[in-house]
């Protein structure tokens, strides 16, 4: 695409008269306009381990719990759902549409000490947790000392 420069300077027309034409061409992002695709929904996941369980937790906001799917299956947990758009009413205007939405599906896979009869999923304010306990056999054990 070639561009046309003003005669008083080397910035191109077309920057000079939108500023931010710019930014959308190298970052594809235009927060002014209301018509463009929204971006994929993708939330944030954080997993940790406790002595007991393996901890994940999920940004869902906005995400019902009827648009939620969780299994497990053959060691792997999948979190998979849907977060709606709002619909444009008649008469109303955005002047940013930063708003993510869509599908997702997430899956991990979950360590051998990782027990699937002992799962717990909870949604909350937006955030979902999923515990998932672990063995017997995987969890710490002090061995004493035999006195002889």
């Amino acid at each position: 695409m070639a561009l046309v420069t003003r005669r008083d300077s080397q910035t191109p027309v077309r920057y000079a008269r939108d500023p931010f034409a710019l930014a959308r061409e190298l970052f594809g992002w235009d927060g002014f306009t209301a018509d463009r695709a929204a971006a994929t929904y993708v939330p944030a996941f954080e997993v940790k381990e406790r002595e007991d369980a393996f901890v994940l937790r999920a940004d869902l906001p906005g995400v019902k719990e009827a648009d939620l799917d969780i299994s497990l299956h053959n060691g792997v947990l999948t979190v998979a759902g849907s977060r709606t758009a709002e619909q444009k009413q008649e008469g109303e205007a955005y002047y940013v549409y930063e708003r993510q939405y869509g599908s997702f599906s997430r899956s991990l896979s979950l360590p051998d000490s990782a027990d699937g009869d002992k799962v717990d999923a909870k949604l909350a304010d937006g955030v979902l947790t999923v515990t998932i306990g672990k063995r017997v056999e995987a969890k710490p054990r002090k061995i004493g000392l035999r006195h002889d």
